[in-house]
This record gives C-alpha cells, structure tokens and sequence, in this order.
C-alpha cells in the first residue's frame, strides 16, 4: 500500500523551476538563454517526472527542435556571419526539418536558438493552395521551391510599401498588419558555399523581409499596425 501511495504522490508532485538565472550560482536554469539582467519571469511548473528526465538528460541544446518564442533574448540579438567551413552543419538541415513539421513558409536560424545569419525559404503548392484563390490573387501569392541562404543581403528593387495579415511562428498564435517593400533583391551563399542571388516580389518578397529582420532580432510586432494586432482564437474564446 505504501508503493502504491508513494506512485501516486509522485504522479502529482510538481516542482517550481525559475526561469532565467539561479539565484545562488547564476547559471541558468531553463529556457535556452538567460534572461536579461534584472528581467524576471514566472515560475515554471514541471511534473516531477519531467523534473528528473530534464535531471538525467540536461536542457535541451540548439538547434532546438522547436521554435524559439517572444520573451528569449536569442530572437532580439543581431545574428553572427557563418564561417565557410561550418557551411553544411546541422544547422540547415535542422532549420528545414523544423520549417516543413511546422508547416510554415520561411525560418531562420535564431528561432531555433541559434544566432547566426541563415534563413530558409519555401512556399509550396500546398500551402498555397489553403489561401483562398481571390486572396492568392490580391497578395502575389506563389509556390516556389526550397531556398536557403547563408549570410544573406537584401537590396530593395522596389519601394512601394504593401500592406497584409502576416504572423510569425516565434509570435505563435497571433496576426497584425505589417507594410513591405514591394520587391526585393536577396543575395548570399547557398548551403555548398555558392553565390545565389534571387529577386523577388508580392509574397515571396513579403516572406524574405520577415525572414530577414530574424537576423536583425527583429520581429513583426515591432513592424506593424498595433491596432490590427488579433489574436487567431478570438472567436473561439466567445463562442
């Protein structure tokens, strides 16, 4: 009987784990990197089981294979240069592994915890063809193929300022009208070392603007309309 009460008292045991650094020794103590100096955050509940697997294993290291959230200090940095002979790491291939699993159409490094310049891009037919044909049309929207880029430019073709919906999955759950440039030139090294220069526009050069203000530690919420700001689930909430 007493296993039995002991099983269940583990079962609901929770262990308060603080974000940022431990107050004695300084290191940190969850979430990929440290919380600024003086910033606090709320305590983190973790099951006991989850406790003592984070215990054995230790945090998990970037590449992550999850996307980094607003709040890490990682997605406000300004990304480092990527040297030639740490071309091909994992980093890209995590990168694009993690950008298909999220069904999303542009990622880059950061979000994945890791601050250097590389960004990933693909707009496939599928996902175009979610978006309602009208709304395609008015957006510029089309499929184009996988693009990666390692210490990427950007140079405005043109200035004409468009403005659209548009989310980001390190703002999970949220939209806000931002304006791009209409078209854009985007040039850097491929994942085998080679220049790739690549010009675009509607869409495509809404999507490597975003991509590359990531590299910036740049985000859309500091780009758009604060009064378009919504919420995806709002009307879930009500109903």
């Amino acid at each position: 009987m007493s296993r039995l009460w002991g099983s269940l008292l583990l079962r609901r045991m929770w262990v308060p784990v603080a974000w940022g650094r431990a107050a004695a020794g300084g290191s940190r103590t969850c979430g990929s990197t440290a919380a600024p100096d003086g910033v606090g955050g709320a305590a983190l509940r973790r099951s006991y089981w989850r406790y003592l697997r984070r215990l054995v294993r230790g945090p998990p290291e970037p590449p992550f294979l999850h996307v980094c959230q607003v709040g890490d200090p990682v997605l406000r940095g300004v990304a480092a240069p990527v040297e030639r002979e740490h071309l091909g790491g994992p980093e890209l291939q995590r990168l694009v592994q993690v950008m298909r699993r999220q069904h999303c159409v542009g990622l880059s490094a950061p979000q994945l915890g890791v601050p250097q310049q590389v960004l990933a891009l693909e707009l496939t037919q599928a996902l175009c063809q979610k978006t309602p044909p009208r709304q395609r049309a008015l957006r510029q929207m089309e499929p184009f193929p996988l693009r990666v880029f390692v210490n990427p430019s950007l140079r405005v073709l043109d200035s004409r300022l468009v403005t659209f919906p548009e989310g980001c999955e390190s703002v999970a759950g949220f939209l806000a009208c931002v304006p791009r440039f209409q078209a854009v030139e985007i040039s850097g090294l491929n994942a085998n070392g080679e220049q790739v220069v690549w010009q675009a526009s509607g869409w495509a050069a809404r999507i490597i603007q975003h991509e590359m203000d990531h590299l910036q530690g740049c985000l859309f919420i500091d780009r758009m309309d604060s009064r378009t700001f919504t919420n995806i689930c709002w009307m879930e909430v009500n109903d």
